[in-house]
């Protein structure tokens, strides 16, 4: 079996990471296991923050690197949080506050406006001089609520609704949000591409 750093300790990216990878021939691992700090995002695009970060953990590893840099998009906040989603509240951000955020800037507009996606760029390095990584990304389209529903998922998940569905990201089955996130079809694109190496 493989192994394939993670350019990140967030358990709840390892945990999906590892359910839809887990399957083929590769355990990823996060970078906390090589000690490897995390690498400084000074990309002004999800792409280029998801690289920096892949090749950093890739260069202290030793080891192939798995990198997503994703986040929320609301239009009516001009793309924001965007590559800022993780920090929205400031450098002592957890989920709560950054959900308490994104309600008090969207909570005097109706539902229809506050339309919103989720954006993952996923980034496969084989190693950190890799010229040619690549690069797969995924998208979800939903609205945003002002009551948080559900206890799945993580970060913005109880306020991300999908009207097709009539139910919040943290409403869903881990399973059922693999199958539909911004990130299960961006691995789901890493894992055709991989297997066409």
């Amino acid at each position: 079996m493989q192994k394939i750093v993670l350019a990140s300790s967030n358990r709840g990216k390892l945990n999906e990471f590892n359910q839809v990878l887990g399957g083929l021939d590769y355990q990823v691992v996060p970078q906390s296991s090589f000690d490897v700090p995390d690498a400084d995002e000074t990309g002004l695009s999800f792409v280029e923050n998801a690289i920096i970060k892949a090749r950093h953990a890739s260069r202290i590893s030793g080891l192939p690197a798995l990198a997503d840099d994703s986040g929320l998009e609301v239009d009516l906040l001009d793309g924001a949080p965007g590559i800022f989603s993780a920090r929205f509240s400031g450098d002592d951000a957890t989920d709560d506050k950054n959900n308490a955020k994104l309600i008090s800037m969207l909570s005097s507009f109706p539902e229809e406006q506050r339309t919103a996606r989720f954006q993952c760029l996923l980034v496969f390095m084989r190693h950190a001089e890799d010229p040619t990584p690549l690069i797969c990304q995924g998208t979800w389209e939903g609205r945003i609520v002002l009551e948080p529903r559900g206890s799945n998922g993580f970060g913005y998940d109880p306020l991300f609704y999908i009207p097709d569905l009539d139910c919040c990201s943290a409403e869903l089955a881990p399973d059922q949000k693999n199958s539909l996130s911004h990130r299960g079809q961006a691995v789901r694109q890493l894992v055709e591409r991989l297997a066409q190496r």
